[in-house]
């Protein structure tokens, strides 16, 4: 069913492990080997895995570590699955890998999961996209230990008031929020989701004036995710023409 030749990345999905796709879950019930990223991935989805299965946990590895396991173990005969949280997308180093596949000339597929932005928006039923009110979504992160371009500071971001996914930066909470206020007003509405889809998940929610000091209080400084835009705002909505009794489209005629 699966190629022993290629190298599977697989999305685990954000946290609850039955997020993880059909697909996603057929792999590592058949993988001989998994790499694993062990300090966002649900260890219990692991559960999936059959007792003959090599396990490793890649928070301890640098890149060449990694790739030497994927290797000897397609060299090997073995099925890998490289198990990375929500979707290897969005900041998965995943490219990195291909890099490193392509020059030992290693096949690779890639396998979607569900991010933690859409368990997020689930958590807070929320969508992002509300019509007359936002249809843009910015997916980024402060600069901190990794630098992030100039370009795409959050000041600059800010200022197109779009719906706004901060990952990897509630720890600079802070920062965040006085570069957020170079666009939104002090009153746009900010939510913090931690662990997204986890049984242990919180929700913290207020505005730009008051969401550090309440994110501090709940004591929360990382793996959680920070929302900010008016699509958070109960009182903000408008119905789409998709399902308006008078819009026409190829589906429907008056």
């Amino acid at each position: 069913m699966f190629d022993k030749k290629t190298v599977y990345f697989v999305g685990a999905g954000a946290g609850d492990v039955k997020l993880i796709t059909i697909k996603g879950k057929e792999l590592l019930e058949t993988a001989d080997v998994v790499i694993y990223a062990g300090s966002l991935v649900n260890r219990e989805i692991l559960n999936y895995c059959k007792p003959s299965c090599e396990i490793y946990d890649s928070k301890t590895m640098h890149l060449g570590e990694i790739v030497s396991i994927i290797e000897k173990s397609v060299m090997s005969d073995k099925l890998v699955v490289r198990l990375h949280t929500g979707d290897p997308s969005l900041y998965g180093a995943i490219f990195e890998q291909f890099i490193e596949l392509d020059k030992r000339g290693i096949a690779y597929e890639v396998v979607p999961g569900v991010s933690s932005a859409f368990a997020a928006a689930a958590a807070l039923k929320k969508e992002f996209t509300v019509p007359n009110i936002s249809q843009t979504v910015i997916f980024t992160r402060f600069s901190g230990r990794t630098s992030v371009p100039e370009k795409e500071n959050l000041e600059n971001i800010a200022k197109l008031r779009a719906s706004l996914v901060i990952f990897l930066s509630i720890s600079y909470i802070d920062d965040v929020v006085r570069a957020l206020k170079a666009g939104y007003s002090v009153d746009t509405p900010c939510s913090v989701v931690y662990k997204a889809s986890w049984q242990n998940q919180k929700i913290i929610s207020g505005t730009l004036s008051n969401i550090a000091e309440l994110v501090k209080e709940a004591g929360i400084k990382k793996t959680a995710l920070i929302l900010v835009g008016e699509f958070l705002r109960p009182d903000h909505y408008a119905y789409s023409k998709l399902y308006e009794k008078d819009f026409e489209h190829e589906f429907r005629k008056k």
